[in-house]
């Protein structure tokens, strides 16, 4: 009896023993199956299956950083240089259109009749006094008629002195533009003023003029502008108008160069004489005075 329940312990006890092995191996059997289906997908997605958005980045703007910046700098730059571009061409243009007023052509040749103020005459050119001689001039300072045969350097000459009349005349015959002051009244920073629009300039010159009516008088052949403001803007007319202006004096081309001791030295010229002229003196149409070889 007691050598069949020992048995029966036994035969139960092999029982389980099997039961425990089926239950092993099934949960291994469930655990590969498992893996398997997991190896078979790509980071755990199943075939076939869309990958959404990414729930970290979604919704997030770049860094500042990385953002494209306006360059102001640059444009503001770029303005400025136009905006000073612009101003510089519109006034050139400006300053261009201003002289062209009154630089003589074809179709205007005698720009300064629009000055204000401009006075004019007709005088016959090439005709000569000698050293000794005067001529009764008609204006003072006068602006044409019989001169010395001689003329005055006018390459940009400012003489400190009063220079005899009849030399600066036969200047003007060569198409320069004179421009006498007195010096009573135009002194300094005028004749400052003045001198800076003669100096290093060809065919003009300027002197003293000692009893003038007006502080100021700008002289050409056969025309007269007379001022009391050495910065008028109508002196600056007057020489762009005049000053060796072809259509309006007699010698075209004539020279303005110092002839030197003997004949007219600008270092030392003969001085102006402020009494009136005598009885003998040469007539404004030339009577008493010898015809000109044109120098």
């Amino acid at each position: 009896m007691a050598s069949g329940g020992s048995g029966r312990r036994s035969g139960s006890a092999g029982s389980g023993t099997p039961s425990s092995g089926r239950s092993s191996s099934g949960g291994q059997r469930r655990q590969n199956g498992q893996g398997g289906a997991r190896g078979g997908t790509k980071n755990g997605q199943r075939p076939g299956a869309k990958r959404g958005p990414n729930p970290v980045t979604r919704g997030k703007r770049p860094a500042p950083g990385t953002r494209r910046q306006v360059p102001w700098a640059v444009i503001g730059a770029v303005t400025v240089v136009v905006l000073l571009a612009v101003g510089v061409i519109g006034f050139a243009l400006m300053r261009e259109g201003e002289v062209s007023a009154w630089r003589p052509g074809d179709d205007n040749r005698d720009p300064s009749l629009a000055i204000p103020g401009i006075v004019t005459g007709q005088y016959a050119g090439q005709q000569h006094v000698t050293a000794q001689q005067r001529v009764a001039y008609d204006r003072s300072p006068p602006f044409g008629g019989p001169h010395d045969a001689y003329w005055a350097a006018c390459t940009g000459v400012v003489y400190p002195t009063p220079v005899r009349t009849e030399n600066m005349v036969h200047s003007l015959e060569h198409g320069a533009v004179w421009i006498a002051y007195d010096p009573a009244r135009v002194q300094g920073p005028g004749v400052q003023a003045l001198a800076g629009r003669v100096q290093g300039q060809d065919y003009t010159m300027m002197s003293p003029y000692p009893g003038l009516d007006q502080p100021i008088a700008l002289q050409s052949w056969g025309h007269e502008l007379k001022v009391s403001d050495p910065n008028d803007p109508r002196i600056d007319q007057f020489i762009q108008s005049l000053r060796q202006n072809q259509y309006q004096y007699p010698e075209v081309g004539a020279s303005c160069d110092a002839l030197g001791p003997g004949y007219f030295d600008p270092d030392n010229p003969p001085p102006f004489d402020p009494s009136p002229p005598p009885p003998d003196a040469v007539t404004m149409d030339g009577r008493g005075a010898a015809a000109g070889n044109g120098g």
